[in-house]
């Protein structure tokens, strides 16, 4: 079974790029796991479209990608039960710093060519680890916008594969539907592991203390001036 992990910003365009890879690929029988905040309707919408297994995880108080990475497990197991030839794991995309990716995967980043030239720049990590960018609303940008933008995304990664679409048309596709046929499939899913290291520590932020200023604090800190971060345990 193929492990395809598409990030992304809210409103990037991912659902419209999981919907052109499932129509692509009728061949692979495809589930579809969305993990969201507080409300998601995707993965009722995948279903009901497609006719395929799909589920649904509200992350709730933890930080979305940390629940993916919690129960992609799980996930993988009840894709496999399913007799599925691909699973599809769409993030949430509220954390910029934090990326999904794993081994034995492969990572789609999914960007909006409206959201501004220096957006990449802002989620740097979720670009690096990437094996491919998928540009979106490509029809609402100029030609040198489309060349600006796209040149900020090869100053994070200059390797990286580039695919310009209007996504909810599925121009623009074909690289995107060979590569992901190409995938190897999951070899041994107790050996997958992060691509990237997650954020250090957990705060006391974290943990509900609503107290500001760094001195009520303990965990990882941060300082206006001085040290960038400090570790202070009581």
């Amino acid at each position: 079974m193929k492990l395809i992990i598409i990030a992304g910003p809210p409103s990037a365009g991912k659902t419209a790029v999981t919907r052109q890879i499932i129509r692509t690929h009728p061949e692979l029988k495809t589930a579809y796991l969305k993990i969201d905040v507080v409300c998601a309707t995707e993965d009722e919408e995948i279903r009901d479209e497609f006719h395929i297994p799909a589920k649904k995880v509200y992350s709730g108080d933890l930080c979305p990608d940390h629940a993916g990475i919690m129960i992609l497990d799980e996930a993988i197991q009840w894709a496999m039960a399913e007799e599925a030839d691909m699973l599809i794991v769409e993030s949430a995309g509220l954390c910029l710093r934090c990326t999904p990716y794993t081994t034995q995967s492969f990572g789609i980043v999914v960007l909006s060519a409206i959201s501004g030239i220096q957006s990449p720049a802002k989620m740097a990590p979720m670009i690096a680890l990437a094996d491919i960018a998928v540009v979106t609303r490509i029809d609402l940008v100029s030609q040198a916008e489309k060349e600006v933008f796209r040149e900020k995304i090869r100053g994070i990664r200059g390797d990286i594969y580039i695919v310009e679409t209007n996504a909810v048309q599925g121009t623009g596709m074909r690289y995107l539907t060979r590569a992901i046929g190409e995938t190897q499939d999951i070899q041994d899913p107790s050996t997958i592991t992060l691509r990237g290291i997650p954020p250090l520590g957990v705060c006391t932020v974290c943990i509900g203390k609503t107290n500001i200023g760094w001195k009520h604090h303990t965990g990882v800190l941060r300082q206006l001036d001085g040290d960038a971060l400090m570790f202070r345990g009581d």
